[in-house]
């Protein structure tokens, strides 16, 4: 149905390497794969491997976990989006106080992927990272454009009062700051968001 490969870290893994909890849901134990350093792996490309893997309405979607925390969803991919690079935001370990077994014979707790067949309009999102960088950098620059008409703005009463050029000055000497400077731009950081569907907490079950 689907496939994977951690970029950088792995050759192409097929859903063999997954454990199929059941006919919907998979989990890869990231113990067997890279041990306590799942948190050094800060991405994930997952695809489908034909046309006929899912209905158009489904998605394969991907979630994390890690030791003791509850799953976060990361993205999903579909038919009209076949393949994806996800962003991995590892939780803290142990968060919620998640004591989590998702197999009987499970002795200690570990980082896990699950992959969750999902109705598309169920979920928030098909790129949860890329969705937050965009609300990140728009964050960003909001502050940056601020702080610029603060060193120029006047005091009226209850009210900023600004050149009416600003804008046109702020821009220019926020392209010339990216000009100069190609690791600018990269300073307007990702945060993210964690979020959970009734389908995530099935793989907990």
């Amino acid at each position: 149905m689907f496939g994977v490969v951690f970029p950088n870290r792995s050759f192409p893994m097929d859903i063999s390497t997954f454990a199929q909890i059941d006919t919907f849901h998979w989990i890869l134990d990231m113990n067997t794969f890279v041990g306590e350093a799942y948190d050094q792996v800060r991405e994930l490309c997952i695809f489908l491997l034909n046309s006929f893997t899912l209905p158009p309405d489904k998605a394969l979607a991907v979630y994390i976990q890690s030791p003791g925390s509850p799953f976060v969803f990361c993205g999903a991919v579909t038919l009209a989006r076949p393949s994806a690079v996800l962003s991995l935001q590892w939780p803290d370990p142990g968060g919620s106080g998640g004591q989590l077994q998702l197999t009987a014979d499970a002795q200690t707790l570990s980082a896990k992927i699950g992959v969750s067949v999902e109705d598309v309009a169920s979920l928030p999102s098909l790129d949860v990272g890329a969705e937050k960088r965009i609300e990140r950098m728009a964050m960003k620059v909001g502050e940056n454009l601020f702080n610029f008409m603060q060193s120029f703005c006047g005091v009226d009463g209850s009210k900023l009062v600004v050149p009416m050029d600003i804008l046109d000055r702020w821009f220019k000497k926020f392209q010339e700051r990216a000009k100069r400077d190609p690791e600018y731009l990269k300073g307007f950081a990702l945060g993210y968001r964690t979020y959970e569907s009734e389908d995530c907490r099935r793989l907990k079950s």
